[in-house]
């Protein structure tokens, strides 16, 4: 089981727990709180193992999006992936800041900033890839950790980020120590990136906040200079 489920079912044993608890003082039935766990544990399983997940991660990411904080974050780490991109001539097909507007959109997870990488696709298939392209996918993986670092001092979110660049390295035979310098140092150059461009990343902050075409977007970085 997947550790949204996991998650979930936790949250969902709290609140049935805290329900037992002060079934008594509100005359509820014992049952009720028993036939509750039953059903969202059932609803759980046949989610992780029907749905990958997706109904899980939508409805957690539902709850964070309560937090204004949580939101803004996903806006300026998704930006910092997008224009790292747009920089390094990456094409964007789309991007989404929420699960639900992910799974609306046929993508996994909890959505992001997609790109059109056919060609390293191919390459990776083909099982050599050119130290350029690499480069430029690891800075572009390593910008929303980055961007969240310059904005908030901090970082929460980038797991999926890392583990895809882990992953992607790891396949083209680089040892667990090379994988971590690759990671520290396309962080960096991620970050420089968006210091030396942070109008035009403020700029599409504000142009993804208002949920702009792909197009719109780009617009709004051109009107900054580079």
């Amino acid at each position: 089981m997947n550790q949204t489920a996991l998650n979930l079912i936790a949250i969902s044993i709290f609140f049935m727990t805290l329900s037992a608890l002060l079934g008594p003082l509100l005359n509820l039935s014992p049952t009720i709180p028993a036939l509750a766990t039953f059903t969202i544990l059932g609803i759980a399983t046949f989610d992780s193992f029907k749905l990958q997940g997706k109904g899980g991660t939508i409805f957690l990411d539902w709850i964070a999006g309560f937090s204004g904080e949580h939101r803004d974050r996903i806006v300026h780490h998704e930006a910092g992936h997008f224009l790292t991109a747009y920089l390094l001539d990456i094409p964007i097909s789309g991007y989404t800041l929420s699960a639900w507007e992910a799974w609306k959109q046929g993508q996994p997870g909890q959505g992001g900033v997609a790109f059109n990488d056919d060609q390293l696709a191919s390459q990776l298939e083909a099982g050599k890839i050119s130290a350029q392209i690499l480069d430029r996918y690891c800075t572009v993986w390593m910008a929303g950790i980055a961007a969240e670092t310059l904005v908030f001092n901090n970082t929460e979110g980038g797991a999926d980020d890392q583990n895809k660049l882990v992953g992607v390295l790891a396949n083209l035979g680089f040892s667990p120590s090379a994988c971590q310098q690759k990671q520290r140092f396309h962080a960096l150059q991620a970050k420089t990136l968006l210091q030396e461009n942070w109008s035009s990343y403020q700029a599409l902050v504000k142009a993804m906040r208002e949920r702009a075409s792909v197009v719109d977007c780009q617009s709004a970085i051109k009107k900054k200079p580079l």
